[in-house]
């Protein structure tokens, strides 16, 4: 059966601890694609833990160091990984909720997919506004991406 137009292509391999919602990941990934006008942008999302993604960022970025997130632009489909256990720790530290900062994790993802960067000032403070207006149209709350940075 193929998909309709506006249905959203998503793939989820979740590993991470604890698991997260399919449904709350379709809503993190559809906000997103929506704010960059990417609607109809496959995307295959890995949620793991440091080990893997430290492995990941090893092979494909030359840095075995645990991160955050990677982001794949694979022939017109984004394949983001997540580390599920750094964003317990970041959550924690920071008094949120873990899924809130598995989603800032997709959502910074995906972002640079769709084009955005963070690696100069300008730059990131358009990569910073845009994660605040998608956090924000999901009422969801972190503080890196609602304080100042």
């Amino acid at each position: 059966m193929m998909p309709r137009q506006n249905d959203l292509q998503l793939e989820v391999l979740d590993h991470g601890r604890p698991r997260t919602e399919r449904a709350f990941l379709r809503r993190v990934v559809r906000a997103t694609l929506r704010f960059a006008g990417r609607e109809r942008l496959p995307v295959s999302l890995l949620l793991t833990d440091d080990r893997e993604i430290a492995r990941l960022h090893g092979e494909y970025l030359g840095d075995p160091t645990p991160t955050d997130v990677i982001s794949f632009d694979l022939d017109g489909s984004a394949e983001i990984v997540v580390s599920v256990e750094t964003a317990r720790r970041v959550a924690k530290q920071s008094g949120h909720l873990v899924r809130a900062e598995v989603a800032l994790y997709v959502v910074h993802g995906l972002l640079h997919v769709c084009g955005f960067d963070d690696l100069r000032p300008r730059e990131r403070r358009r990569m910073r506004d845009a994660e605040r207006a998608v956090m924000r149209s999901l009422r969801l709350a972190v503080r890196e991406v609602d304080g100042e940075n």
